[in-house]
């Protein structure tokens, strides 16, 4: 027999429950758990798709480098690159990547088109995760000009662009204009002695 401790009375009321108090159920429970499972799921498959979407930006914007960077060097060639097609590969940002280029003539003959495509070097080899196209020609403005030679030589007659201009027979230039036509009036107003405008001298003609 057990001896009740004296001054540590045993109630009736502790040992039977008070009304208005219960615990879960096991399904209550088995529910919650469900729910608390599909939560996290979603929250894990947005975070991991989010990873991948990031890392495949990356990887787009370098593969996207490589192409431009493939156009700008031969664009830079003093040659024309030939009407071909070729594949290598590069290091960049720490990863392997090819870029196969297809040069082709396009109706101008001075022009030729330049498509580069870039994909990892593991992946298949019809796959491209970058793509670019660009042109090298002669009838292209040369870098730090404006003017365009599509037909001619610079300074040669009839050359569009040029100041060397083409003699009309009479000791005279046009001033570069193959049209037949003179020369626009020049419509500048004099300058105003009164408003302070330097007044250049008339150049010396002979009698």
């Amino acid at each position: 027999m057990t001896k009740e401790k004296p001054g540590c009375p045993v109630r009736a009321e502790h040992l039977t429950p008070r009304r208005g108090q219960r615990g879960f159920t096991l399904i209550e429970v088995v529910v919650a758990l469900i729910v608390v499972s599909l939560g996290m799921l979603a929250v894990i498959e947005t975070v991991g798709g989010t990873a991948r979407n990031s890392s495949y930006l990356r990887d787009k914007t370098v593969a996207h480098w490589v192409a431009m960077n493939k156009l700008t060097e031969v664009r830079l060639l003093p040659n024309a690159p030939a009407v071909d097609k070729s594949s290598d590969e590069v290091e960049m940002a720490g990863r392997e990547w090819r870029w196969t280029m297809e040069v082709k003539q396009t109706p101008v003959e001075t022009i030729r088109r330049i498509d580069i495509s870039v994909r990892p070097s593991e992946a298949p080899e019809k796959s491209s995760m970058a793509f670019v196209s660009g042109f090298y020609g002669t009838a292209v403005a040369p870098p730090g000009t404006t003017m365009v030679q599509w037909k001619g030589t610079p300074g040669g007659p009839g050359g569009r662009g040029t100041r060397g201009g083409r003699n009309n027979g009479d000791g005279s230039e046009d001033g570069g204009r193959n049209d037949g036509q003179p020369p626009p009036p020049n419509n500048t107003p004099p300058p105003d002695p009164e408003a302070g405008e330097p007044v250049l001298p008339e150049p010396e003609r002979d009698n």
